[in-house]
């Protein structure tokens, strides 16, 4: 490889997608003498479903993998235990064991869609954890004060506002930290939110004499709402795996300011390009909608392929352009012959409470078989095979 093409994939590695870097200087020496590098990225199945959001830093690790560098990908089925505390103004809700296998089943499948993982090596952090005494938590634990742990600009700001911090959310770094440890990690990947824990890595493997690894952050993904970041506990997420026509349908929700950042941090299209396509659309040359359906295609082509991306288009178009129905519709059945309109929407799962059921009925959102329903307190006969329509492109069947 010649100086001038290592120099391009540096560059595309520590600058695009990428909050922050530390230490910088340190990580550049250490990719320009070419030694293959240990990777780490932690993710805790807290949620059964990897989405976009995960992805941005998924895709990082993808990239460090084709440059040479070994991918460790750590699922903290231990640490989960104890909940993340990372950016909490409370603690967070415990997990069973039982939840906890259950929403992990799948990660590496969901994984394999972005990383090689016939290329990575794949640790549970119950590894070293479960079979290890109680003096290992003691010789951890006796490492750090408290003074140190809790000086955390996110700790400092809950005890600020009269919120307790656990004994065990304060075990929670040294443990993600030791992590490190375990699998010798030369770089760490994460969110921007994870910046304090990873950080605290470093402080870990310095404590057990290791050489600290360097971090690198990644950008937060705005969700569909676009407002917070994308989430399963907010609902404004995009599965990895989700079905090519509801993906594509989900991105095409995004608000058209956010298509920018998930054409930067979701797709490989080279940055001179978004650069020249959002001129484009803000001169009016290119309609946002079209830029949009582009983004849409492409992020279903990169988890599917390209048949796939041009029939989620194909129905895309021909159900919010031409007013046709979608080629699969979930079906719900209901039994009751009469209910109330907000109680239907709800039982058919287009929302996930009835005050959200009313506003979605107020604000005229919902159709049932192409009659717009307004009042929330109507109640509709329910006939087999009736449809109902939330918003544009949402679409819910009722069986009997």
């Amino acid at each position: 490889m010649n100086k001038n093409s290592s120099q391009t994939i540096i560059e595309e590695l520590l600058e695009r997608g990428v909050e922050d870097v530390i230490d910088r200087e340190v990580l550049v020496k250490k990719l320009v003498a070419g030694k293959p590098l240990r990777i780490k990225l932690g993710i805790d199945p807290t949620a059964a479903d990897l989405h976009l959001g995960h992805s941005v830093v998924l895709r990082k690790l993808r990239q460090f993998q084709d440059a040479g560098h070994t991918a460790v990908l750590i699922i903290g089925d231990f640490t989960t235990l104890i909940g993340d505390p990372s950016g909490r103004t409370t603690s967070r809700p415990p997990l069973t064991s039982e939840q906890i296998r259950d929403n992990m089943k799948d990660y590496i499948k969901q994984a394999a869609k972005v990383i090689d993982i016939d290329r990575a090596e794949i640790h549970y952090n119950s590894e070293w954890f479960s079979p290890k005494p109680m003096s290992f938590l003691m010789d951890l634990a006796g490492r750090f004060t408290v003074a140190r742990l809790i000086e955390r600009e996110d700790f400092q700001k809950r005890l600020k506002d009269g919120f307790d911090v656990s004994m065990l959310e304060l075990l929670y770094p040294l443990l993600q930290g030791y992590d490190s440890v375990a699998v010798r990690a030369d770089i760490e990947l994460g969110g921007y939110d994870q910046r304090l824990n990873l950080l605290f890595g470093r402080k870990v493997q310095r404590a057990f004499s290791q050489p600290e690894q360097d971090v690198v952050t990644v950008p937060l993904l705005i969700g569909t709402d676009g407002e917070k970041k994308m989430s399963k506990s907010v609902g404004n997420y995009i599965k990895i795996d989700e079905k090519p026509e509801k993906m594509f349908t989900q991105v095409m929700a995004v608000p058209d300011n956010l298509m920018w950042n998930y054409f930067e941090l979701l797709t490989d299209v080279p940055a001179h390009e978004i650069a020249v396509l959002r001129c484009e659309v803000e001169a009016g040359q290119t309609h946002p909608r079209d830029a949009k359906m582009d983004l849409a295609a492409r992020i279903v082509f990169l988890y599917w392929d390209q048949n796939e991306a041009k029939r989620a288009r194909q129905e895309y178009v021909s159900v919010t352009q031409q007013d046709q129905l979608p080629s699969d519709i979930p079906a719900t059945k209901v039994a009751d012959n009469e209910v109330n309109i907000v109680d239907l929407i709800v039982m058919i799962r287009a929302a996930a409470s009835k005050s959200e059921a009313r506003r979605l009925v107020t604000q005229g959102g919902v159709k049932v078989d192409n009659d717009s329903k307004t009042d929330w307190k109507e109640v509709v006969a329910v006939k087999d095979g009736m449809i109902v329509r939330v918003g544009k492109s949402r679409f819910f069947k009722v069986v009997k």
